[in-house]
Formats: structure tokens, sequence, C-alpha cells
């Protein structure tokens, strides 16, 4: 493979490229490495190619016209060969499957960006695919373009010595790698797992696959979404010791002050299903309790009999499951009654929620405030309770919504129909902000 690096600095790259399997996939023709500095294509005595970006703001841009020009007098681009690749932050996360993609490429373009990025117009000149090697802010490309060229090169056949190294490693099946060792057997009274020295090949393999799942779940659990897990795989998870954010996390379904369909702020009635599926609901996500707010006396009433039928009565066993759910259930004539009570139950007061298929705005139809990012709640469940509220009728009441910590954004905030039942959007919710980690 031959790799074109369009840098302002060439020689940055002098050592990594010519030390270790690098310089031997060199020296054996399975790499190669061309340079093309836009700096050579300066036009002014200074040599410039940066300059001010229009509109104002910070830092300065890379200048077009010596971009162009020194790709296009570069062979990949002028035989059309192989792909264009730019080093930037607003790019295709590089990932393994990504790797795996360019290695098939016999020439790759490597363009590595400085200041604050390239002019939007290389990309509509050019077919320049933006790729982001990760979320960290660098000084220039050539950092995120080294990381490309290590995790396409080790793909190339020879490169590695034993072929199948290249892809047996972290990221490759969707799991971290497990740990490894090597002699002594003991090292400052630290020993190598007894299943490593013993030989067994089926439990040394089924240990890995252990260990593999363990650094995944503590240190990407976002990698187990898109991980291939067998039943075994969910069972040994699942059984082993974790926080559960869900603990912190609290639900309440107003029935006042909510909207009604003439627009006007009222109260509506129980609804048996909202009760019943958001309690189950409630449950397989592991948070700890359902407020149900009314004011109404005759409801509070019918939801007292409700519950005692499935928690005491012959719901109890019937149904244990249901009961189980059920009790999590906690009737409030008031939300302030419901964020009084879950005060003296954390300790703290918690943080008040709001959720609106509709954004929040002013009079003058300015959004009052920005949605709050499901992210954030979730990080904010790690040390504080939350009280995620639910609206029924046609939703939380504005004044409601003022009054909340935060506002989460409608669901399907990208389309224009947003009108999902209250126990559908609770379900959603609740998957959104724990998944599987509640």
């Amino acid at each position: 493979m031959h790799y074109t690096l369009v840098t302002l600095f060439p020689e940055w790259f002098e050592s990594p490229l010519s030390s270790g399997l690098m310089a031997r996939a060199r020296d054996a023709g399975i790499v190669s490495f061309s340079f093309a500095n836009p700096r050579d294509k300066a036009t002014d005595r200074h040599r410039s190619v940066d300059d001010r970006p229009y509109g104002g703001g910070p830092g300065m841009v890379l200048m077009l016209a010596p971009l162009m020009q020194a790709l296009r007098e570069t062979p990949s681009v002028q035989s059309g060969k192989g792909r264009l690749i730019a080093l930037a932050p607003a790019g295709r996360p590089f990932t393994q499957d990504l790797a795996r993609e360019l290695a098939q490429e016999e020439e790759l373009t490597l363009i590595c960006g400085r200041y604050e990025g390239f002019d939007a117009r290389l990309f509509e000149l050019l077919p320049v695919e933006p790729v982001c090697v990760g979320e960290a802010v660098l000084n220039g490309g050539e950092a995120a373009a080294l990381a490309v060229i290590e995790a396409t090169a080790r793909l190339q056949p020879g490169f590695m010595g034993k072929d199948e190294s290249g892809d047996e490693e972290s990221f490759s099946h969707g799991l971290l790698e497990y740990p490894q060792y090597t002699r002594p057997e003991n090292f400052e009274g630290l020993e190598v797992p007894s299943v490593l020295q013993g030989g067994n090949h089926a439990e040394i393999a089924a240990w890995r696959r252990e260990q593999s799942l363990l650094a995944t779940d503590r240190y990407r659990p976002d990698m187990l979404a898109g991980a291939v897990l067998t039943q075994r795989d969910r069972e040994f998870l699942r059984a082993r010791g974790r926080f559960r954010p869900g603990k912190n996390l609290y639900v309440a379904l107003l029935h006042h002050p909510v909207r009604l369909k003439d627009r006007k702020v009222g109260t509506t009635s129980l609804t048996n299903f909202d009760i019943h599926d958001i309690a189950r609901i409630s449950r397989t996500y592991g948070i700890s309790g359902f407020f149900v707010v009314t004011p109404l006396k005759d409801q509070l009433r019918l939801l007292a009999t409700l519950l005692s039928h499935w928690t005491e009565g012959p719901g109890l066993s019937f149904n244990p499951d249901r009961a189980e759910a059920l009790r999590l259930v906690r009737a409030e004539d008031s939300l302030e009654n419901a964020v009084a009570t879950l005060t003296t139950i954390c300790g703290l007061p918690p943080l008040v929620i709001g959720t609106s298929a509709r954004p929040v705005l002013d009079k003058k139809h300015r959004e009052r405030r920005p949605a709050t990012t499901f992210d954030e709640v979730r990080s904010r469940l790690a040390d504080r309770s939350v009280l995620l509220l639910l609206g029924t009728g046609h939703g939380i009441a504005p004044e409601v919504l003022e009054r909340c910590d935060a506002v989460l954004p409608p669901l399907r905030w990208m389309d224009e129909y947003n009108h999902l039942p209250v126990r559908a959007a609770a379900a959603i919710l609740l998957d959104r902000l724990l998944g599987d980690r509640g």
C-alpha cells in the first residue's frame, strides 16, 4: 500500500515511519510513503498557507489554493486511485471496521489539517472524506494520520509476520482485549492467573472471553450494544455486580397541571393502563419509584384500591410479577409533595427534569432555554436523585416546565409528527437514559 501524506510538517513523520515493524515493512515493499507540502505551493514571499476565516472568529484557516495545488500534483489524485482522507474532527469516526475498509485500497492520501481546519470548498472540489480518530483536540492532523497508517498498514499481508495476529486485537470483534501475561510467573507477589498456566485451551478461551467482557463493561460499556453476545455472555454480565444508575431515578406521572384539548390547563383522570404499564417499565429498568400525581380525592381512592388489589389482595397471587412492579407506585396530591417526599427519602432535593413533545417557547415563539441532553441527565444519576416528569393529556403545563431544572428534547424532534402515548414515551425515555445499565 502507498500512502501520500499532505502535511505542512513532513519531518514529523521521520521517526515513526522509520522504526520497528513499519521500517521492516517499508524495506520489504509492503508499504511506501510520499509527501506533499502545501507550503511549497505558496506564492507570496512569506510562503503563507493560512488566512483569517470569513465571518470572523478565532484562529486561522488553511488556504485553499496551495492545498489544492499540492493535492492536484500528487500521483494518486492525478491517477484517481485510492481514497482521499482529511483528518478532521467533523468526520466519520475511525474504527476498526473503517481501518479494514481502507486497508483494501492500493493507495491512500491522508490530508493533515492545521489551525482551525480546512476551507469547506475542499470537500466540494475533490472527493475528500473527513475522518476523525477521536474526540480529543490535537494541534494538527499528523498524529491522527499516523493512527490511520498504523491501523491500516498492520492489516497488509506480511506486515505482522503472522497474518492472523493483525486482526486478533482490541475492537476487532466488538470487545476490548483480554489481559496478557508473560514470564516470570510471580512478579513482586503478583502471579499469572492459574488458568493460563494449566494448559487447558478450552478453559483459557472461556477465561479470555470473560475478561474481554469485563474489560468492555468497565471501560467501554457503550461497545456492548454493538457486540455479538451469546446467552452465556449475557448471563455472565448480568450476574456480576455493577453500579445501577436507575436506583437514583424516579418517575412522576402528572395528572395536574397538564394541557387539555382546548389549550387550557387542567386535570386529567387516571388511566389503568398508564399505571400498570409505566410501573412495569419502571421495574424493568430498575428505577426506584413511580409517583402518580393527582389532586382529586376520588382518583386517589381509586388508585389506592387498585394498588391494594394487586399488592395485597387477589392480584398478588394471580400475578406476582405485576405486584412487584406496582409496589413502586406512590400516590401524591401535588408535584410539590412528590418532590418533598423524594427529598425526605434521598436527603437532598431531586433534580427535576421535564419532558415535552414541543420546545419550550416564549410569547414571541423563541426558545426560552435550550433542551438538556440525555447524556447530561445520565451523568447526574451517578451522584444525585433525578425526578423525571411525564405529562398526561396534551403534556405538562408550561408553568411546571418553567420550574423544572431542565427539560429533555422531544423524542422525535427531527420529525413533525411527535404524538406518542405517555406509556410509549416512558419506555423510550428510560431506555435512552439507562439502556441495559439500569
